[in-house]
């Protein structure tokens, strides 16, 4: 599999700035994303976002179901999959807690061919619920576990090792990225699918070498030297 990269934001603002770009799979969100952005978390604004940033050139958006149990979760998943309809080349993949009522809510979805991300993975052993369920990703947030005192980056790495023999197809979604050497890092051990913000997005290009050296070619090239 190749690497995937989103864009962990609701402000479409950001979307028009990075998503022409071509860095990004797609945008991930969740209602305390949204919150941020002063974006409602009802049907026809998502309707709205998704419209924009498939515009933009998203391939996927993820979205996450609401709803106190597993009905209400999986008649709002059905509701988000089919914002994107207009679209014949991107999709919207419903994001799903890793509770009961979560792993309900994905078999009817899955059942009916709609993507699903279980987020808010916090333990290996989680894995196997979604691989078991046919899941598209599963998103271990990095940066909480290691809040905990954990190893998360350790952690994940055994998350990733877990797949070949449960589910090849299956995506850990890292989520929860505090710095660009969290994914070097996890890059280095075969993990392949990271969603960042726009903060880290703007550290990844804040090298201070580069750009000293970008700047030097500029003077070279107007004959200006050193």
């Amino acid at each position: 599999m190749s690497l995937r990269l989103f864009l962990d934001c609701a402000d479409p603002e950001v979307w028009a700035r990075w998503l022409p770009t071509g860095l990004f799979h797609g945008v991930t969100t969740n209602p305390t994303l949204l919150l941020r952005a002063n974006q409602p978390c009802q049907l026809p604004q998502l309707r709205e976002l998704t419209l924009r940033a498939l515009d933009l050139g998203c391939r996927e958006i993820h979205l996450q179901a609401w709803g106190p149990d597993h009905p209400s979760l999986a008649a709002c998943g059905h509701a988000l999959a089919g914002l994107a309809t207009s679209h014949d080349h991107a999709e919207v993949v419903v994001k799903l807690p890793l509770t009961l009522a979560g792993g309900a809510a994905a078999r009817e979805l899955i059942a009916a061919a709609i993507p699903v991300t279980f987020t808010a993975c916090y333990e290996a052993a989680q894995v196997t619920i979604a691989a078991a369920l046919g899941a598209r990703y599963i998103a271990p947030y990095l940066g909480r576990i290691c809040d905990q005192g954990r190893d998360g980056h350790a952690e994940l790495i055994t998350m990733q090792q877990m797949l070949p023999s449960l589910q090849p197809q299956l995506r850990l979604l890292v989520a929860s990225l505090r710095q660009p050497s969290d994914i070097s890092r996890l890059a280095a051990a075969g993990l392949d699918t990271f969603t960042i913000n726009a903060s880290l997005v703007e550290a990844l290009f804040a090298n201070g070498a580069t750009a000293a050296a970008a700047a030097q070619f500029e003077r070279d090239a107007a004959g200006k030297g050193s």
